[in-house]
């Protein structure tokens, strides 16, 4: 779960990790009593919504004075933004930010992230601080220093002062990095965070480091142990669906595909999708409806991935173990007779009772479109949907890009 740089930097506070003055605001007049209660001489009107870049989208402005504040802020709020993350819709700006200024003497970057593969936590810094860290990684990875933290071992001085080392600090700020990084590892862990970036953690003119921008982000499955993270959510910042499916208890994530997927085992569902892009086809959503899958599920699960108006075919990938195959085939049926599906609907079902749900497809007289293979389901569902349009959209650029060097894309 992801929550807003302003909720990061109040729970950033609490834990004794020091970041600048701030206040939200959601109305103009509000952004200039903000600004006018902070008494910098320069404040920073930031739009409050999640994703990265706001910055190069116009999301991230300066103003010199309370009026000027206002008068950003009425450019800001109201406003689509749309960077790299927001995907094409981009998102609406509800709220923002507004910050006092610093001077700042340096930029660099800090993270924290749980590193599975070394069952640690991993401390990722660079001098590169304003940058994005997969531009950083891809131009010059020899700038990133990754300290891993031993979870049993916790968080210690000789870790902090790997960090400070790699990124340049001089002796005097080594306590006050120890003091930053501290606070972020202990609100990391006892808050259940999968992912913490500073980005950018700034030295100030004065000496002093300060978490400039902040994001974070919190294990779903540790939520019910934090209701006080929980109450963060903003269900505005989330796809209806996705928001929906999570009411339901199921695990929905939306794609640009054409071909919606209802499969049972999030294994199995990452399979499908991989299996489609072999076929040639792009799929519009991940689907687990999970192990205990009935006719309910199903219906819920094909209404949300009709909602997504790209949805030419559905796949319907089922391994029959804890859950039987004749009861996935009539939910298949049901929930297609109760909705009124109109778009074809390859199935494929194996294991527990598959002959019998089978059986029970076939006499339905739905258009429904068998499948026992893998490959097979994938190869149908593709011919079904047909075309990909946002597919056929980038191919189309690249053609014409080929065919006219001179234009680089831009037309």
């Amino acid at each position: 779960m992801n929550v807003h740089e302003y909720q990061a930097k109040e729970l950033l506070r609490a834990y004794g990790v020091p970041v600048p003055p701030g206040r939200l605001a959601t109305t103009p007049a509000e952004a200039e009593t903000a600004a006018r209660g902070l008494d910098a001489k320069v404040v920073v009107v930031k739009a409050q919504v999640h994703a990265g870049g706001r910055g190069k989208a116009g999301g991230i402005k300066v103003a010199k004075s309370a009026g000027e504040a206002k008068r950003l802020a009425s450019e800001i709020l109201g406003m689509t933004l749309h960077t790299h993350q927001t995907g094409a819709d981009g998102k609406l700006v509800r709220k923002v930010w507004v910050e006092a200024g610093c001077e700042i003497e340096r930029e660099l970057y800090l993270g924290l992230v749980l590193d599975r593969a070394s069952e640690s936590l991993a401390i990722i810094a660079s001098t590169e601080g304003g940058m994005e860290i997969e531009e950083v990684a891809a131009r010059t990875p020899e700038k990133i220093v990754t300290v891993r933290i031993d979870p049993a071992v916790g968080l210690m001085p000789y870790h902090v002062r790997r960090v400070a080392f790699a990124l340049g600090l001089g002796a005097d700020a080594v306590a006050k990095l120890d003091v930053f990084l501290g606070g972020l590892y202990r609100l990391f862990v006892e808050k259940d965070g999968a992912l913490a970036e500073i980005n950018p953690l700034v030295v100030t003119k004065a000496g002093d480091l300060l978490a400039l921008d902040c994001k974070l982000n919190f294990d779903d499955n540790a939520l019910f142990r934090h209701p006080d993270i929980r109450d963060l959510r903003d269900a505005d910042e989330e796809d209806p669906r996705e928001r929906e499916a999570n009411e339901l208890d199921l695990a929905y994530v939306g794609l640009d595909g054409n071909i919606g997927c209802l499969v049972n085992g999030a294994g199995l569902a990452m399979a499908t999708l991989d299996m489609l892009q072999v076929a040639g086809g792009a799929p519009a959503n991940f689907l687990d409806v999970g192990g205990g899958t009935d006719q309910d599920r199903v219906a819920a699960a094909f209404k949300l991935i009709l909602a997504d108006p790209q949805v030419r075919a559905i796949l319907v990938n089922i391994f029959g173990g804890i859950v039987r195959c004749d009861l996935v085939a009539e939910g298949v049926i049901a929930a297609a007779r109760e909705i009124g599906v109109q778009i074809p609907i390859v199935v494929r079902l194996q294991g527990t009772n598959a002959a019998e749900g089978r059986a029970l497809l076939e006499s339905s007289g739905l258009r429904l479109i068998p499948a026992d293979t893998f490959r097979e389901a994938a190869e149908k569902a593709v011919a079904a949907a047909g075309p990909n349009p946002k597919t056929q959209a980038k191919t189309q650029a690249k053609t014409t890009s080929a065919m006219n060097p001179k234009s680089n894309g831009r037309g």
